[in-house]
């Protein structure tokens, strides 16, 4: 959002916007699941504040007004680890290091 630049989803933290006795918050989500309208960030506060300086909250997230972003600001500044994406099959449950090398006969 920030700098625009395209990359994996795995490098990415995803952001939503909740109500607060305040107002609305942006809130990071790294685990992905919380419900609603999200928007994709680098982990880098560099990208943060330029995404705060274009004003690309509000439209990304769709919401009135000014966000409070210090929740992720927050969560940058501490360091949290980044979402790790995981080489699995279609199945998605064995790793594709284990099937490679067999061969089935189609017939």
């Amino acid at each position: 959002m920030g700098c625009r630049a395209r990359t994996s989803s795995s490098e990415l933290l995803r952001v939503v916007a909740e109500v607060a006795r305040v107002g609305p918050v942006v809130v990071p989500d790294p685990r992905r699941r919380q419900p609603g309208r999200g928007a994709w960030l680098h982990p880098d506060p560099g990208c943060l504040r330029l995404a705060e300086r274009r004003r690309a909250f509000p439209r990304a997230l769709r919401a009135p007004g000014a966000l409070d972003t210090s929740a992720v600001q927050a969560h940058l500044s501490a360091g949290q680890p980044r979402p790790v994406a995981h080489d699995m099959t279609d199945a998605g449950s064995v790793p594709r290091q284990a099937t490679e090398g067999k061969q089935v006969d189609p017939s």
